[in-house]
């Protein structure tokens, strides 16, 4: 009896890591990722409207904070979806449990939904100058996702944290961009930076190594922008 309950206990233990790393590998549930201190520094509300702009780790918290009555846009965008299809499915299926999602492929120059509350990009700002994102005119994306909001509208963009100074180039080859880019980037369209965040900050980053490198995988130095649509 007790080698019967010890197997027990093993299987259970085993399966409850298993369930721990599936869900630290989507994001939602791993403590690193301050998920619920993001939400909160977006401030959503019940029944807002939300463009998560390749949406993955945040989607599902999303719509727990607009609720019922509100709408998550999950935009995979035509790129991504074709270099990870399981992305795609993923969201579809997270949709299919979460009736406020909404789920779409549509190519990132495609407009978004309007009357907006909120848009979010996390750590997909950077693609934007990619190459496997092209052809992508960043500016057009910034007025696309200004019209969509309405009026006090929030832009949060959170990513990877390049070198100051570093050149656009650093997209591409570390997957990394310098905060500073972003700031010239979207306040040029219109936007007022209305609060930014340290939260994901990383200071022993070395920020000459891609996000992809094992040494640094998981602890980058990342910065968050809340931008402000005026009234």
């Amino acid at each position: 009896m007790r080698t019967t309950v010890t197997a027990l206990l093993l299987t259970a233990s085993i399966g409850a890591a298993i369930t721990a790393r599936q869900s630290a590998h989507s994001g939602e549930a791993d403590p690193g990722w301050k998920v619920p201190q993001v939400i909160a520094f977006v401030a959503l509300k019940k029944g807002d409207k939300v463009a998560d702009i390749v949406g993955n780790r945040l989607t599902a918290a999303l719509a727990q904070a607009v609720g019922p009555t509100g709408k998550v846009y999950a935009i995979e965008t035509a790129q991504v979806a074709k270099l990870h299809p399981e992305l795609l499915d993923k969201m579809k299926s997270l949709a299919a449990r979460s009736p406020n999602i909404v789920v779409s492929a549509e190519p990132v120059a495609a407009p978004l939904p309007s009357g907006l509350d909120a848009v979010v990009i996390r750590q997909n700002y950077h693609d934007l100058y990619d190459k496997h994102m092209a052809p992508v005119d960043v500016a057009a994306f910034n007025k696309g996702v200004f019209a969509a909001l309405k009026p006090g509208g929030v832009y949060l963009v959170l990513d990877h944290a390049a070198l100051a100074g570093s050149g656009i180039g650093a997209t591409e080859t570390l997957h990394r961009i310098d905060p500073a880019r972003v700031k010239t980037d979207v306040l040029a369209v219109g936007f007022k930076l209305d609060a930014e965040s340290s939260m994901l900050a990383n200071p022993n980053d070395d920020h000459t190594k891609s996000v992809f490198d094992p040494s640094v995988r998981g602890h980058t130095d990342q910065f968050l922008y809340l931008f402000r649509k005026p009234m």
